[in-house]
């Protein structure tokens, strides 16, 4: 990551030159008026971002003072931030020697190695330099380093731990975001290789292979891969569940539903506390317009799971369906305050309002359920407008003859 501000450069160099490199250099007082000039316009370079300019500038003045770590320090800085990262290191290292005191050395110096491959080293100076940069932007720019450093040298901790302040400081940027899902992706598949090579013949391995198939729409393979799970271990909690799910998601045949049916109804035998069983038991019951075992099946999963919003709504819609709109109110008020910019609770809570004679609430409900309608549609429109990006605006067509 090469980009740099101004006042990262600039207020570095005055806040740490000014006040160490008397300590640290073995300039004395009285400077030539060649070398005051020097430092003069390769000061100004830096102030316009002429990092070209200040490159050269400081490279003279470490001709003429090679023992100054202020200008060893300015001369590595203006490389990196010229985006030549190999060339800061050695001024920087040199810097390090003549004043072990000018933190900012090591801060850039970090930087430089982990941006040339030298993550060992790096990654110590990037720990410390992170926890002490105070420019936003290079702070970020050292925790983008940590985490592509600690991927590269397989230091998943360190990946981990500079990824976390990143997202914590930098919540909605989207390189951050980006490099999240990489780093993630990564670990997953590392992770799966371990266990490939450590458990080849565990139920893991088969589990792991079903989830994969599943995804890539191969539905037979994906099941024959979770009935092996079973063999193996027969009273394996989730795995009815997923077989289940399967069924519900691969072409439907004429039996596939009663197939489904049973492997949730299964699930609950070796897992009574599955909110998501019964809730699709209830999801098959509520499809088959019967009512009575629908909101049986809704109200176990609300119960077992106080979050589980659509089984809250499940059951206010087979409340209402089946007569007894007035139970409806309470799920269907739970789920709006779960999911207050869902439409779906807003329009149901309409309903039961308005059967039970609410009509100031039942028409409070439909406002919502509009507005929420309109957000979820803009929100749509911004996610696809910005996938597609700037779209050419065309003139006038002819009409075909």
């Amino acid at each position: 990551m090469l980009t740099l501000i101004v006042a990262v450069a600039a207020a570095g160099f005055a806040a740490q030159a000014a006040g160490q490199a008397t300590r640290a250099s073995s300039v004395s007082a009285a400077q030539p008026a060649d070398t005051a000039s020097l430092a003069r316009e390769a000061q100004e370079a830096v102030s316009r971002e002429d990092w070209e300019g200040a490159v050269r500038g400081y490279e003279k003045l470490v001709k003429l003072a090679p023992r100054t770590a202020e200008y060893q320090l300015k001369l590595g800085i203006a490389h990196y931030s010229a985006g030549r990262p190999n060339e800061a290191i050695a001024p920087l290292r040199q810097t390090q020697k003549l004043s072990p005191g000018l933190t900012q050395a090591g801060d850039y110096l970090g930087a430089a190695l982990a941006e040339t491959g030298h993550c060992d080293e790096a990654l110590p100076l990037l720990k410390k330099a992170a926890s002490r940069a105070a420019n936003k932007d290079f702070k970020r720019t050292l925790e983008l380093d940590g985490v592509r450093c600690g991927m590269a040298v397989n230091h998943m901790d360190d990946a981990i731990d500079f990824l976390r302040m990143l997202t914590r400081g930098y919540p909605n940027d989207p390189e951050v975001l980006y490099l999240a899902v990489h780093v993630f992706s990564d670990l997953s598949i590392r992770a799966s290789q371990e266990l490939l090579f450590n458990a080849p013949s565990s139920y893991q391995v088969h589990e792991l292979n079903a989830e994969a198939l599943e995804t890539q729409g191969n539905w037979k393979d994906a099941a024959m891969e979770y009935r092996e799970v079973l063999k193996k271990n027969p009273n394996l909690p989730g795995i009815h569940f997923r077989l289940g799910r399967l069924l519900l998601s691969a072409p439907k045949t004429a039996t596939s539903l009663e197939e489904a049916r049973r492997e949730f109804e299964e699930e609950l035998k070796i897992d009574p506390n599955n909110a998501g069983a019964e809730y699709v038991l209830g999801e098959l019951a509520r499809e088959d317009q019967q009512w009575p075992p629908a909101i049986e099946h809704f109200g176990r999963a609300a119960k077992l799971d106080a979050g589980f919003a659509d089984a809250f709504i499940g059951l206010g819609r087979s409340l209402i369906a089946g007569g007894r709109a007035a139970e409806a109110i309470a799920p269907l008020e739970t789920a709006e305050k779960l999911q207050p910019d869902n439409p779906v609770p807003h329009f149901h809570l309409a309903t039961a309002y308005r059967r039970t004679g609410r009509k100031q609430d039942a028409d409070r409900e439909l406002g919502l359920h509009q507005q929420a309608s309109a957000k979820a549609r803009q929100n749509q429109q911004n996610i696809q407008a910005g996938v597609a990006g700037p779209q050419e605006v065309l003139g006038p067509q002819k009409a075909e003859p």
